[in-house]
């Protein structure tokens, strides 16, 4: 019996059935082929397949059809759609219905090949392998996050990832990959936001010796960088207006051209993206292209606040304060009860990114290996309810009141850009002079 896997090819023209058959045949692959949706369901019901290739347009239903079939009864197996040149919203729908990935006729054999590569590594792959220990917590928001990260992971279409600041969106993103059948290759973070404009072209797509001042050598883009495997555009909502419209083309052409360079290069990336500001909100405002939003939104994946999953703050507590004292020989610092209660009556603006900073600090201040209520140093006005609701009674002095504030939303700001403090301050809507005032005025370095 062969031990070979094993495809199913659904198209009605005999021509497309006989290149996939041929195509995957060369690829060591054992196929089957159906005309039509019913012919299709049959052999499902006989054999177990590791792949189907479907085109949208049958006989008797459409490759919708049959992905919700699949996805019912097989829901295992990677299905991918065979779509008209030009049908993207077809393309889209199909991913959003479950599909792996899509590909529009006239085939094109290498990214054929590319695609069938990379499903049969999801195929193949620990289906149930151990939950993250990074993405840490048992509430249900947690639970149901996990759970969506491994359903995407086994899929191609492009994830936009929405949360706050400091929710652990880029980890979010890591996972996805990991968990992928790109795992092997390079997941490539850039903040979008910290990138100056000038040079956003030569990073995203490189450039050649001499095509501006200052290129001395050839240069590869992110784009290249990421080959095979993942790109996650961070602050993606940062891009200006003449780089969304690049990065779209990008996108739909999976191919780019170097800066001074006379031929495109086809690349193979899955993109995820994410931003703590309302991307559908910038849309409307006209500070982010539609069309754009529509490629990098196929599939939304909301991130919870801090806030939002407050009964997970005492096992991120101890995780953080473990790691804190690792291979120092020193016993580990203890929250006590009291500080614990204030702690999950915070509203955490800057979410498990300022947990863990504020962690760190009291770590350092407490005394005894144990941190108190004073240690964390909360801002009374960011207690329980909204931020700023401090009564009068809680502000000993206006003035440090005000600058603690201050201080919280600039160390956000900079952390958030990874310390650029140009990009911190357009963040802010400062100039950069103001920026470099303030930052001397709160003794920040």
């Amino acid at each position: 019996m062969s031990t070979r896997q094993r495809a199913l090819i659904v198209d009605d023209e005999p021509d497309i059935r006989e290149l996939l058959e041929i195509t995957l045949g060369r690829m060591k692959l054992d196929t089957r082929s159906a005309r039509n949706v019913k012919e299709a369901r049959e052999w499902l019901a006989r054999e177990p397949f590791d792949l189907c290739l479907t085109d949208m347009r049958l006989p008797d239903g459409t490759g919708m059809d049959l992905i919700q079939y699949i996805q019912q009864r097989h829901a295992q197996m990677p299905v991918a759609m065979i779509t008209a040149y030009g049908s993207l919203d077809t393309a889209i729908n199909s991913l959003k219905a479950g599909a792996f990935d899509f590909l529009t006729k006239p085939v094109d054999l290498g990214r054929l090949r590319e695609l069938v590569a990379t499903a049969l590594r999801i195929r193949g792959g620990d289906e149930s392998g151990p939950v993250d220990t990074r993405l840490l917590g048992d509430s249900p928001p947690m639970k149901a996050l996990r759970n969506q990260i491994q359903k995407l992971a086994r899929s191609q279409a492009p994830v936009y990832i929405s949360g706050e600041s400091g929710s652990g969106k880029e980890l979010v993103a890591r996972l996805i990959h990991e968990q992928g059948p790109r795992t092997e290759q390079p997941f490539v973070p850039v903040n979008c936001g910290a990138i100056p404009s000038e040079l956003m072209e030569s990073e995203f797509f490189g450039h050649k010796k001499g095509s501006f001042t200052g290129a001395i050598e050839d240069k590869q883009g992110l784009f290249q960088a990421a080959n095979g495997g993942t790109l996650f555009l961070d602050e993606v909502a940062d891009l200006p207006l003449p780089m969304q419209v690049k990065l779209l083309r990008a996108i739909q052409e999976k191919a780019v051209r170097a800066v001074g360079g006379q031929q495109e290069v086809v690349v193979d990336v899955r993109i995820l993206s994410a931003t703590h500001k309302d991307l559908a909100a910038e849309v409307a405002a006209g500070r982010f292209r539609q069309d754009l939003f529509y490629r990098l939104n196929v599939i939304e994946l909301r991130v919870p606040p801090l806030r939002e999953r407050r009964e997970d703050i005492a096992q991120l507590a101890e995780a953080v304060l473990r790691r804190l004292t690792e291979g120092s020989g020193l016993p580990a610092t203890r929250l006590t009860s009291e500080a614990l209660d204030k702690l999950k009556a915070y509203r955490f603006p800057g979410n498990v990114r300022e947990l863990e900073n504020m962690l760190e600090r009291a770590h350092t201040l407490c005394e005894d290996d144990q941190i108190k209520p004073t240690d964390l140093r909360l801002a009374e006005g960011c207690n329980g309810g909204e931020a700023g609701e401090a009564s009068l009674a809680q502000i000993d002095n206006l003035e440090d009141y005000l600058e603690d504030i201050e201080r919280k939303l600039i160390m956000q700001a900079l952390e958030e850009t990874r310390w650029n403090r140009t990009a911190a301050a357009q963040r802010l809507g400062l100039t950069f002079r103001s920026m470099r005032y303030r930052l001397k005025k709160l003794g920040i370095d």
